[in-house]
């Protein structure tokens, strides 16, 4: 009997102590520290005022909008001067109380569409919750909020809350206790504090539905209606949306009174500057030198790089990594606290490349990507038009780059086909360092 506990205790040990041996992967080790290592890493140079481009789409200044000096503080401090169309044509009717339904192109700013007569609608003594904004994905519901932090920069007594799943409950219900005057969420973790009585909808005064179409074909339907309909003092309801489908509609029957109709085509003024470019390459080891390649022969300082599997990101920013490169990742296996980590630093442009599958990266809207990197090419043909939109974004040029095999020529067909794209054969000259067609025309 002895000897039996002896070898029963024997082989406990490794058990209990194995994940002190778990290897971390080399991307997650000094995250922490996006800097220190990185002996590649590369810093946007800092640009004057007068060298600064101006989101410029239509004729209109914000400054002939009648906004509050606040909401013009944060708009000269990020160099904004005129409103896109989307925003001239929402912001007017919502400062009204009007009801607005929207088709616009990704891209085209319409978080500040609807953000800037929120904001300026606020009573800072009312302890209500008087705003709320609908978005299908955690990850828009983050760049919402931060977009609205930045809008509210110089007007301290607005308080604004993300509510979403993947994070601790206990601390959305402690923020909601500070009195929230404006709330962005997921219906479904919305529906959850509803539920347990810690949030009060009920003198909302302006709802907002992002990207409406997406949030309905994401099965919220029923969620979005119970939750509108807790609503009973509200004013007003704006819904935003890429694609005007029919249960956009349906909802904007049933919930709106003579709505203000706005659309806004995806016309030259509007529609995303991109470059599109396809280089055709042996095998993966050749896709991954260009993609080093790429990074070491022209100035871009915020990329987005696509691959189609979990296994091929983890791989691929290994290998950057290693190389020096300032790189992360993020997959559908990662934490939401390490997600929002990664993210964060690539939007303050402490990483150079962020490496993801299209579900991880769903939602994201970041600013100033300089390129995407299809390392695949998607699987969906639909989804090549998301992936390269998070380039050229508010009047921006960008440049989006598909590293293709043999294999990949008959799927390359079919995205052409589809998207009716001019994706332009790059030579591999063993340096890819691109002149992109803006620069060109700046030139002459």
């Amino acid at each position: 009997m002895e000897n039996s506990n002896n070898y029963k205790n024997k082989r406990k040990k490794p058990f209990l102590v194995k994940d002190k041996f778990k290897n971390k992967r080399k991307f997650e080790r000094r995250a922490g520290h996006p800097l220190k290592d990185f002996s590649k890493f590369k810093k946007r140079p800092v640009e004057l005022d007068n060298q600064k481009p101006q989101a410029s789409y239509s004729g209109t200044k914000f400054d002939e909008l009648s906004l509050s000096e606040g909401i013009m503080k944060a708009l000269e401090k990020k160099n904004y001067i005129h409103s896109s169309t989307v925003q001239a044509d929402v912001i007017p009717p919502l400062m009204e109380y009007r009801d607005v339904i929207a088709k616009a192109p990704t891209g085209t700013g319409k978080t500040f569409a609807f953000g800037i007569p929120l904001i300026e609608q606020m009573e800072y003594d009312n302890k209500d919750i008087q705003a709320l904004i609908l978005a299908p994905t955690r990850e828009l519901v983050i760049q919402i909020r931060d977009e609205l932090t930045d809008l509210s920069a110089f007007m301290p007594k607005v308080r604004i809350e993300a509510i979403y799943g993947g994070k601790a409950i206990d601390v959305q219900i402690k923020a909601l206790k500070r009195s929230p005057q404006i709330i962005v969420a997921t219906p479904g973790r919305l529906k959850d504090h509803i539920e347990r009585k810690t949030i009060d909808i009920s003198n909302v005064r302006t709802a907002v539905l992002d990207e409406a179409d997406r949030m309905l074909d994401m099965g919220f339907i029923e969620d979005v209606t119970s939750i509108l309909n807790l609503m009973k003092n509200r004013k007003n309801l704006a819904l935003l949306s890429a694609t005007m489908s029919t249960g956009v509609m349906d909802i904007s029957w049933l919930y709106q009174r003579d709505p203000v109709e706005i659309t806004v085509e995806e016309d030259n003024e509007n529609k995303p500057d991109i470059d599109q470019l396809s280089i055709m390459l042996h095998n993966t080891h050749a896709k991954i030198k260009a993609v080093a390649d790429i990074m070491d022969n022209n100035d871009f300082y915020k990329v987005l790089v696509f691959c189609n599997t979990i296994n091929m990101v983890r791989m691929l920013t290994d290998d950057l990594y290693d190389k020096g490169y300032a790189v992360s990742c993020i997959y559908g296996g990662k934490s939401q606290a390490g997600r929002e980590k990664t993210i964060r630093a690539f939007k303050e442009e402490k990483l150079n490349m962020l490496v993801a599958t299209d579900v991880a990266a769903r939602g994201l809207d970041i600013t100033d990507v300089d390129a995407v990197i299809n390392f695949d090419l998607p699987n969906d043909k639909e989804q090549y038009i998301h992936r390269i939109g998070r380039t050229g974004r508010a009047m921006k040029t960008g440049i989006a780059i598909s590293l293709i095999t043999p294999y990949d020529i008959e799927r390359l067909e079919d995205i052409v086909r589809y998207s009716k794209a001019d994706i332009k054969e790059f030579k591999n000259d063993n340096i890819l360092k691109f002149v992109q067609e803006g620069a060109k025309e700046d030139d002459n």
